[in-house]
Formats: C-alpha cells, structure tokens, sequence
C-alpha cells in the first residue's frame, strides 16, 4: 500500500513540475502605501498547459499578507480580500496592479525603502510555487490612465480583523 502511494505520488510529479516551470513573473515592484503597508505589483504568466490558481502570497516583510482587490460598491472603491485566489489560464497572465488585484503587505516589518527589495513566495497549490525578490519603487506611476493611485489610501487604519490571510 505505501509504495503504491509512493509510486502515485511520483507519477505526480512531472506533471507538477511542468505546471510550475510554465509560471513567471515579470515587471515587478512594490511600494509603500504608508510606513505601516505597502504592496507589490506585477505580471504573472501562465506558460504552462494547466490552469494555476494563485491561492496566496507570503513574506518575511509584513506580519500579514494577502491578495487584494478594488471594486465599486454603491459608487464607493473598496478594497478587500480575493477568496479563492486568481486562476490563471494556461497561456494566460494576470496583471497584479494599482487599482485591481494586488498584494497587499500590512504591518510591515521595515519601512519600504526606495532600492530595497521585498522577498515573495508565491503560492500556486498543486502548480508549486514562485519565489521572487522584487524591488522596491516608491515613485512609479501606474502605466494605465485612470489606475487609482494606491498611496492615497490609509491602509494602516483600515479594519482587516474579519479578512483571513491565505
């Protein structure tokens, strides 16, 4: 019983790798929304032939870290935490930026400096993982007109008691 389990674990195995060898990211950063949080952006490919879902970030930086999103509530943007994660099609990518889905980093552990770099682990369940360091660029401008400009908001105030982190 224990070398059958064994045997279809490693048969596993390649298809795993193959999924998780297809993800990368590209055009990365992060910067601070406050001393207190900040978040990261980026591209994240799917060159893979199976769908991956995103199911969380994780980083020494901050004391929390979870996948956020923007959306319109009664005329009002609100941000809050993606349940289920983002699927990412096989050929696919996925923009991680300002005024949409983002990683968000709360209780930062050091303040976001302009030069440092931030340390991610992306979590892609049964796609594996991506580890990256992205550097940090306080004065990047969002490249889509209209994104909403992410160091306006008080994070530090905001209430994520009632959010889980995944």
């Amino acid at each position: 019983m224990k070398i059958a389990l064994l045997a279809a674990a490693a048969a596993l195995l390649p298809v795993v790798a193959m999924a998780q060898d297809g993800l990368i990211a590209h055009d990365a950063y992060a910067r601070a929304s406050n001393p207190k949080s900040g978040a990261a952006f980026m591209v994240v490919e799917n060159q893979g032939s199976t769908a991956c879902t995103l199911q969380g970030v994780a980083s020494d930086a901050a004391a929390k870290v979870e996948l956020h999103s923007h959306q319109e509530v009664d005329g009002v943007m609100k941000m809050g935490p993606i349940e289920g994660g983002i699927e990412i099609a096989p050929g696919a990518s996925h923009a991680l930026e300002r005024g949409g889905d983002h990683v968000m980093l709360m209780g930062l552990t050091e303040p976001l400096e302009n030069g440092a770099t931030v340390k991610l682990a992306l979590d892609f369940g049964d796609c594996g993982g991506l580890d990256l360091e992205v550097p940090v660029d306080n004065d990047r401008q969002p490249k889509a007109a209209g994104a909403m400009d992410h160091s306006q908001m008080d994070h530090g105030k905001m209430d994520h008691s009632a959010h889980t982190g995944n």
